[in-house]
Order: C-alpha cells, then sequence, then structure tokens
C-alpha cells in the first residue's frame, strides 16, 4: 500500500490483492474486519464510508494489521477479541478461536427444557478454553451452578479474565485438571465439551495460520480423532446424576462413533443435532436411571 493517504475502498481493495497474494483464502472478510475495527464499524457499514480518507496513522495501523495477517496469523488474534453468542470475548494465542458452529452446542444446550426446570442444576464444561461456552451458558440461564476444566493454566487465565469482564467473575468456579480426579460420582446434572475432534492426520493437513497459531491441544484428537472424546463419556457416566445431560461437538463424520461410544457407557435418548450447514455438530445423551 501506498505512503500517501487513501479512501477505505482503496485501502480494502490493496489489502484485499496483498493478503490473496499472499495466499490467504479470507484475504476479503481479513481486511474488512481489520479496517473495520480500525474505523469503528461494523463490516457492512464499510460501504457507507467507501470515499472516507484514512490518516497516516491508520494507514501505517491498518499496515501492520495486514502484514501480521499476511504472515499467517488469524485475523481474530490480531482484533484481539471476537464475538460469540452475541458476546466478545478477548482471543489470542493461549485458547482456541471461538467458532460459529460452536453456537449450535451452546443453543442445544439453553433449549433442553428438563435441565431447567431443576433446582440450581451443576453445569460442567470440559475443556473451557477462552470460556465462552461456560459464560455465554451463566449469562443466559444465571441460575445455573457453573464449573469450567482446562489443562492449560494459560486458557483458564484467559477464561476468567473474559468470566470478570463479562461481569461474572463470583458466578463460575475455573480448574485446572480432570473431571474423574475433581468431581465426586452422580453429582453433575449436565457435562458440556468442545473436545479435541480432529484426527492427527488431517490436523497435519490444516491451513498453517490454525497449526501455528491455535493450541494444538485443543484442535488433535488422536489417530480417529475420538480419542479424548472416549475418555469423558467413560468419565461423564460416573460424573453425571443418573438422567444427567451429556452435550458435545463433534466433527461432521463422527455421529455414528460418538453415539456407540455413549451408548456402551450407558446413556439413551441420544440425538445428533446438525447445524445451519446441515453438518452433524452436536450429540446429546441422557445418562440412563
Amino acid at each position: 500500500m501506498a505512503d500517501a493517504p487513501k479512501t477505505v475502498a482503496e485501502i480494502l481493495v490493496a489489502a484485499t490483492n496483498y493478503l490473496a497474494g499472499k495466499g490467504r483464502d479470507d484475504a476479503k472478510m481479513a481486511a474488512e474486519l481489520l479496517l473495520s475495527r480500525l474505523l469503528n464499524c461494523k463490516r457492512l457499514e464499510l460501504h457507507l464510508k467507501s470515499g472516507q480518507l484514512l490518516s497516516d496513522i491508520q494507514i501505517q495501523a491498518m499496515r501492520r494489521g495486514v502484514k501480521r495477517v499476511a504472515g499467517g496469523e488469524p485475523v481474530q488474534y490480531v482484533l484481539g477479541e471476537w464475538d460469540f453468542m452475541g458476546h466478545t470475548f478477548k482471543v489470542d494465542r493461549r485458547a482456541l478461536i471461538p467458532r460459529p458452529e460452536t453456537e449450535m452446542l451452546v443453543e442445544t444446550v439453553l433449549k433442553c427444557g428438563p435441565l431447567w426446570s431443576r433446582h440450581k442444576p451443576v453445569i460442567m464444561e470440559i475443556g473451557t478454553g477462552t470460556g465462552c461456552i461456560v459464560i455465554s451458558l451463566a449469562l443466559a440461564r444465571p441460575a445455573g451452578l457453573y464449573l469450567a476444566l482446562d489443562v492449560s493454566d494459560e486458557a483458564l487465565e484467559l477464561a476468567r479474565y473474559n468470566a470478570s469482564n463479562l461481569g461474572l467473575g463470583e458466578n463460575i468456579a475455573f480448574t485446572n485438571g480432570e473431571m474423574c480426579d475433581l468431581v465426586e460420582p452422580a453429582s453433575l446434572d449436565t457435562i458440556v465439551a468442545n473436545l479435541p475432534y480432529i484426527p492427527t492426520a488431517e490436523y497435519e493437513k490444516l491451513p498453517t495460520h490454525i497449526r501455528n497459531y491455535e493450541p494444538r491441544i485443543a484442535l488433535d484428537g488422536g489417530p480417529t480423532g475420538l480419542a479424548v472424546i472416549e475418555l469423558v463419556v467413560q468419565d461423564s457416566a460416573i460424573a453425571l446424576k443418573p438422567g444427567g445431560f451429556l452435550f458435545m461437538e463433534i466433527g461432521s463424520d463422527q455421529s455414528a462413533a460418538t453415539t456407540a461410544l455413549l451408548n456402551q457407557a450407558g446413556f439413551d435418548a441420544i440425538e445428533t443435532v446438525k447445524d445451519l450447514a446441515g453438518k452433524d455438530r452436536v450429540v446429546r445423551g441422557t445418562l440412563m436411571e
């Protein structure tokens, strides 16, 4: 991009072309996100500012952001925050970037009438990362009692920040550890988890802006993608109360295998929920009484 001030439209074209030339398949979206943040407006409002001139300081800031994205960094990390379920969360390399499809997991839990009819249901999230799932649930259903686990102290630090920033500093217990070591048998009403479910061979083929920046521990699910899911299903059968619920996000081709694991562990009323793209996304099971 040239040193002379440019209009919003010209900067957007230049940034998009530059990122595309660096192999970013999300070039236009990334350029729009960076520019809309710089101008403190929504992406869809950029066309209303197409003729606006950027100052030298704004151009330099845009250039720095574009350079980071061109180097492979996810645009979400460059922005430093990301929206999920209508709330804004701080994001960085300590935890997985919240994905839109994961909102289906939260929405499925929120639609579970039998859960929310219970008095102060005890809800645990496993692998909380940014905390976006458990925080979104706690904001929508404040009557619940919430616990969140992660094996990463760095991720827990980020999750605690997000909870405090959204007014939930005292409402969620964040703990490092494994569920089987921390939870009494038959003590939870619900477990919710977005676990690593990508098979290792597929993980190795992911775009570099994912592999080089987002935590592998949050993505790589072992040879079949089910290594962590299988362990959590088995532990959930012990930790949940009879009639308790387990909700998990899965890969689009893992419904049958996950359903089999749930059946073997003593769950019934097993359902698979599709996302907006029509792909299997969430599996729900109820522990038999």
